[in-house]
């Protein structure tokens, strides 16, 4: 079961080569163990030894030129025992110099030589691999920042969760950042795939870190990323930027009071959990998508809801909702919240990630962002007193 993405402090480290499947590093060796037990039950016209010939081959599969080279070598002189053997299949001579196993002696080590520049090659790939998912953990940790599992009185986790199994990074965003006027939240879906979406939601959540801490309330927030999305999309021109849009939730729980604050840019509602209800926070008074909105000139409405402590809060892409099952029904969100109960922020996340790939047999055809927040009750937010 693949695991959920989810960014971390800390140095990156560059990673070693994956290490092939047992089963794979031990085929070599069953390889030869059939052929010895196939071949004295053989008659002398069906030599068996001559499948030794593909050794070779089956070791560059999981090992290395120096092992390739040692298999040649041994799959040769394991040739031509079996050949010069009269025991074997019933032959009162052997036949080790034979023309027919000398060929066979020669064509071993040709594909040993194949085989060798097989396996080299495969470890050079397998090596620039290894440093493509390095660059792209990297630039996964520049773009998603690992949230604070705690800020003040509120607990946060944060799940990314790629369609594609060696894929980083996509266009699905999330970020939380403790600013003045409260904990500004924001969860966001690009447009399309590919680099123009990651450079998109880099241009987006560095735009957002930046106003989140000078605008005084949401709809300027929301207003000032979307002049800088528009921005962007002129700076690049060309028609398919033009028509690139995110849509995006900004939200902001003020320190002091008991409420969350929803700007809804073209985005599915966030979700308040409380007390085993579950509720979408949506006044169907949605703002267009980011880069869309200049089309329209409305200003952004925000939504006022009640958060208190005990509520949880839950952000998410239509990854989530958009998931289907074999028979291709769409991933019942609501439904599945109101069976599991309470849940902390780590504990939904991880329910969710593994109900999502039990859900669509692990086959996601979408990236997939959440940001679960919880107000903490007024006993477990207040300090411990001195001793």
């Amino acid at each position: 079961m693949r695991r959920p993405h989810r960014p971390q402090g800390g140095t990156a480290t560059r990673a070693g080569l994956p290490a092939p499947p047992v089963w794979l590093r031990l085929l070599p060796v069953l390889y030869v163990v059939a052929v010895l037990l196939v071949e004295p039950a053989t008659p002398v016209d069906w030599p068996v030894s001559f499948v030794l010939i593909a050794v070779p081959l089956v070791t560059a599969f999981a090992h290395g030129p120096v092992v390739v080279g040692a298999a040649t070598v041994f799959a040769i002189v394991l040739e031509g025992v079996l050949a010069g053997t009269p025991c074997c299949a019933g032959r009162s001579v052997g036949y080790l110099w034979d023309r027919h196993y000398v060929a066979s002696y020669v064509c071993t080590a040709l594909v040993g030589v194949l085989g060798t520049l097989l396996a080299a090659h495969r470890i050079r790939r397998e090596r620039t691999l290894a440093d493509v998912r390095f660059v792209a953990e990297i630039a996964q940790r520049v773009l998603l920042r690992p949230v604070p599992h705690r800020i003040g009185n509120l607990l946060m986790e944060s799940l990314y969760l790629s369609a594609a199994a060696e894929a980083r990074i996509g266009g699905d965003l999330y970020e939380a950042v403790p600013t003045a006027y409260g904990v500004r939240l924001l969860i966001g879906d690009v447009r399309g795939k590919g680099l123009l979406a990651v450079e998109t939601a880099a241009a987006l959540l560095g735009a957002f870190r930046e106003a989140a801490h000078d605008e005084p309330d949401l709809p300027a927030l929301a207003g000032r990323v979307e002049t800088s999305m528009s921005r962007r999309a002129t700076q690049l021109g060309g028609n398919e930027t033009a028509e690139r849009f995110v849509t995006a939730v900004f939200a902001e729980i003020p320190a002091a009071g008991r409420v969350v604050r929803v700007v809804n840019c073209g985005h599915p509602p966030p979700l308040c959990l409380r007390a085993g209800e579950v509720r979408e926070l949506d006044s169907g008074r949605s703002a267009p998508p980011l880069n869309l909105g200049v089309l329209v000139g409305d200003p952004y409405h925000v939504d006022v809801w009640p958060f208190r402590p005990g509520d949880q809060l839950l952000l998410y892409t239509d990854g989530v909702t958009e998931t289907r099952d074999a028979a291709g029904a769409f991933y019942p969100l609501l439904q599945r919240l109101r069976s599991w109960g309470a849940l902390s922020p780590r504990e939904l996340l991880e329910r969710l990630h593994e109900d999502l790939l039990a859900y669509s047999g692990s086959r996601l055809q979408d990236d997939t962002a959440a940001l679960a927040v919880c107000l903490l009750p007024e006993e477990a937010s207040a300090p411990a007193p001195a001793g």
